[in-house]
């Protein structure tokens, strides 16, 4: 097998080249860890030199997305201080990011097909870096908003076409663990991100925080750019076919087993980023009062979701999919139990549970994906980032009226919810049986 690197020359290529694995999302964002049956014949091997490139730039790729799009999460007490907003209305700085990435997410799965990936990933990780640092110097709170949700529209062409990417090039057998490599850089990305975040904040502004990272992720696109070889199994589509693209999300869309693998992404980031989104006020307040930096140190626990992430891709591969998606969605009902004690090590240890199981979960499903889509992997891809994100926005942000409304008791009564109608979609699937896709393998 040839694993020699592929030439890097030119940036929007239309035969990029690596044979690479398929992914998951959302990150998060066509299928990933188990695409056998559809995957190139003489895809990348795990080993090879063209391997660890792929894996290391892909992980560059997860951290500058997820770095960049969950950065403020920590930050909206101080938003809320700073521009004299309530809780629910902070929480825009993230959930309309995370909302136009959805919507942009589709699109450039599209329009990948004619551009390539390669191109499009490094201008839209290269673009949000930038106006990253334009958030950092707004004036006001609206023109914040507005260079956020840009930012989202941008980043979208890197999580579903990072997917299609590892689909389309990485041998089918260790398709998995690269993937979990994809979603263990998106995990270090929104920990870096948020730690660095509070940290930064307690020593310079959060306006301070927020340029550096953009200069930061602006680096780690130029490395990706160096880094990632150009695809060889991409076959370009010329021009762009509404019709053709619309025909084959609706084929997604009428299949059984992708609607609830949808429906399950929708739920995952909904728990996650709620979660998240409200337990920086609960912290801040009596009895805790934890400043910005002790509250940004609980990110830290995002290395645990690196770890499930990674193991989850290979576990999976190994066991079957089913098992590990049951066992995430377990730890996330009982992290949110445990969020419901009142002391601070029950909490920190509900959280970490949260994330175990978020990751573990989220690197399951979207490998799932991949395993049922078929040939039309960045498309399958494509709508699961867009329930992902779409549940991210949408619960982010309505859980602002459940915090404000019934406090932590509601957000946990919301999350955990969600978390057992996860369950019963992945019981419906295993009655229904393969799927055009093993349930276990």
């Amino acid at each position: 097998m040839d694993a020699r690197p592929a030439k890097a020359d030119g940036i929007f290529d239309t035969a990029e080249g690596i044979a690479a694995p398929a992914p998951p999302p959302a990150g998060i964002a066509a299928g990933i860890a188990g695409i056998a049956a559809d995957a190139a014949p003489t895809g990348i091997m795990r080993g090879t030199a063209a391997y660890r490139r792929i894996s290391l730039a892909l992980f560059l790729a997860g951290f500058a997305t997820f770095s960049l799009l969950y950065c403020v999460q920590p930050l909206l007490p101080e938003f809320a201080r700073a521009f004299g907003i309530s809780p629910a209305e902070s929480a825009l700085a993230l959930s309309l990011t995370t909302g136009f990435l959805a919507l942009a997410i589709v699109a450039a799965g599209a329009f990948s097909q004619a551009l390539g990936r390669r191109g499009l990933m490094f201008g839209s990780m290269a673009s949000a870096a930038i106006l990253n640092i334009g958030a950092a110097l707004s004036p006001d709170w609206h023109i914040l908003l507005v260079a956020r949700a840009c930012e989202g529209l941008l980043l979208g062409g890197v999580p579903a076409v990072a997917m299609a990417y590892l689909a389309e090039e990485i041998d089918p057998r260790h398709l998995g663990k690269a993937m979990g490599l994809y979603v263990a850089g998106t995990a270090f990305g929104g920990m870096a991100g948020r730690v660095g975040m509070g940290v930064l904040t307690e020593l310079t502004s959060w306006r301070g925080a927020l340029g550096a990272l953009g200069a930061l992720d602006l680096a780690a696109g130029i490395g990706f750019l160096l880094l990632l070889p150009r695809s060889r199994n991409f076959v370009p589509v010329a021009g762009f076919q509404p019709g053709t693209h619309l025909r084959i999300w609706a084929g997604h869309l009428r299949h059984p087993g992708l609607l609830r693998l949808f429906a399950i992404g929708f739920i995952l980031p909904s728990m996650f980023v709620t979660l998240f989104n409200y337990a920086g006020f609960r912290l801040s307040e009596a009895p805790y009062d934890l400043n910005q930096t002790q509250i940004s140190l609980i990110f830290l626990v995002y290395g645990f979701g690196m770890v499930a992430s990674s193991a989850a891709g290979g576990l999976a591969d190994r066991f079957g999919r089913a098992p590990l998606l049951a066992l995430g969605l377990a730890l996330l009902i009982a992290g949110v139990a445990l969020t419901l004690l009142q002391a601070l090590s029950g909490i920190i240890a509900g959280i970490l549970l949260v994330t175990i199981g978020f990751f573990t979960g989220h690197s399951v499903a979207s490998g799932w994906v991949g395993r049922l889509a078929g040939s039309a992997k960045g498309h399958a891809a494509s709508l699961y980032l867009l329930f992902y994100y779409l549940g991210s926005s949408l619960i982010g942000s309505a859980g602002g009226w459940f915090w404000a409304h019934g406090g932590w008791p509601s957000v946990a009564a919301l999350t955990g919810l969600l978390a057992l109608t996860g369950l019963g979609l992945l019981a419906s699937m295993r009655r229904a049986g393969p799927m055009n896709g093993p349930m276990n393998g």
